[in-house]
């Protein structure tokens, strides 16, 4: 891999991050939380597009510091131009095209979902890579995908989900349990001091390798709701149990569906990427399930799970090597199939 020097730019939900990379070594990685959304249990796209706005410049300027680079020292920019929050995109995109311009280099766009994946191939982000052809599992608040990797820009959909994402599951049930947003962080910890066991929720039956969490949702929100009836503080004396039982409830859905996956296409390299993937009880899960089907297993390290500019700049460089750059004129969106 070549010794390129490309600054990644990320910001399609709420995280602005920057990062610097030369070939598939990350030099600096910055990202900057927005703690405005706290309040009212989830995003607020008009609030997260502001803040990008404030964040984008001191978080690029941090990243080159940290890397020790200087603007004029870098080969080209790459930017998330979808999928995500349209507001939230086109702040950095907008940021993106006007560096590249005025620094005279190539501009790069870069699927979101894609560089979750990609992730894989930072230098730092697992001992070796997997090697192609390999499953991945891509989980997020927005996102729920298995797809066949059988190269870096050759990746099929084998299935996704038909309404929630796992991620968004998490935290909706979290809001319902009365957890902090997000709930799904908050649900991992308190999960590992209670009894997976101790409940049962639904599990939806799809014949075909997509997945569905309305219904677990639902399932979660009934029980809740009669328990409570009966006793008022039902959530309080359980909740630890209950957080470890959906957790359970979830993962579950996610491997018994990939297991599948793995069997159906004779694939013993398997990846999982996105926000979920710091998920405790999915990475032990998934450890377990290698070890008894003999996979390859890879989950990438924490800080290249949630969004960040990291993975964007990976694959910003793998498509500078191929040329493969970007004109000005091109735009944010809100919708970006792989």
């Amino acid at each position: 891999m070549k010794n390129s020097i490309i600054l990644g730019i990320e910001s399609s939900c709420d995280d602005t991050s920057a990062a610097v990379i030369r070939g598939n070594h990350i030099l600096s990685n910055v990202t900057a939380a927005q703690k405005v959304h706290l309040e009212y249990g989830g995003v607020v796209p008009e609030l997260a597009s502001r803040a990008h706005q404030q964040n984008i410049l001191p978080v690029v300027h941090q990243a080159l510091a940290k890397a020790k680079i200087q603007q004029n020292e870098l080969q080209a920019i790459g930017f998330t131009r979808g999928p995500g929050l349209l507001g939230s995109l086109l702040v950095g995109t907008s940021f993106a095209k006007s560096l590249a311009m005025a620094l005279d280099i190539p501009l790069i766009e870069v699927n979101h979902l894609q560089a979750h994946i990609l992730a894989h191939f930072i230098k730092d982000a697992n001992p070796s890579p997997p090697k192609f052809p390999f499953l991945c599992l891509t989980v997020s608040g927005g996102h729920t995908l298995i797809v066949l990797v059988k190269d870096y820009f050759d990746i099929e959909i084998l299935g996704k989900t038909l309404d929630d994402a796992a991620g968004e599951a998490f935290d909706k049930i979290g809001k319902i349990l009365g957890l902090d947003y997000p709930g799904g962080p908050i649900l991992d910890k308190l999960a590992q001091q209670g009894d997976a066991g101790r409940f049962e929720f639904s599990k939806p039956k799809l014949k075909n390798y997509d997945y569905s969490f309305s219904g677990v949702k639902t399932s979660v929100l009934y029980f809740i709701q009669k328990e409570v009836k009966k006793n008022p503080q039902f959530i309080e004396e359980n909740l630890n149990d209950l957080c470890a039982s959906v957790q359970k409830n979830i993962v579950e859905i996610l491997l018994q569906k990939l297991k599948k996956v793995a069997k159906d296409y004779q694939i013993n390299e398997i990846a999982i990427a996105g926000g979920v993937s710091a998920n405790s009880e999915l990475r032990n899960s998934l450890k377990k399930m290698s070890k008894e089907n003999h996979w390859n297993y890879y989950i990438p390290k924490f800080e290249y799970t949630t969004d960040n500019a990291a993975m964007i700049a990976m694959v910003a460089e793998l498509k500078y090597e191929k040329g493969d750059f970007s004109d000005l004129d091109i735009n944010a969106t809100a919708r970006y199939d792989l």
